[in-house]
């Protein structure tokens, strides 16, 4: 399961809409990719159709999609969303992550 935070529920629903997603309908695709500076980087999307081998949850009234390979690095993640000095953007608190890059977008485990 991936957990939404309050910031990024807010953030995910007004990108959704300004993109011409529907949050009650449509879903946030979350994934894992091969790449960045630690090997492993997150990919975030949006999307309105689920595949046969997705995992589907919602969390905070905000529905994710998860393919199955992604879902086995991405258990127990947190999704936030960080508009600091350091920079805005999605953070993505992954348990399983033994190292991450100093950007916070990449991981290995």
């Amino acid at each position: 399961m991936i957990q939404v935070s309050d910031t990024a529920k807010q953030r995910v629903i007004g990108l959704m809409r300004e993109e011409g997603f529907d949050a009650a309908k449509d879903y946030v695709r979350v994934g894992v990719k091969s790449g960045g500076c630690s090997g492993l980087s997150y990919d975030l999307s949006f999307d309105n159709k689920v595949a046969e081998t997705d995992k589907v949850f919602e969390d905070n009234d905000v529905r994710i999609i998860v393919d199955k390979k992604s879902f086995l690095y991405l258990v127990g993640t947190v999704l936030e969303y960080s508009g600091g000095l350091n920079g805005k953007g999605f953070v993505f608190n992954n348990p399983n992550a033994q190292r991450t890059c100093g950007c916070g977008e990449s991981f290995s485990l």
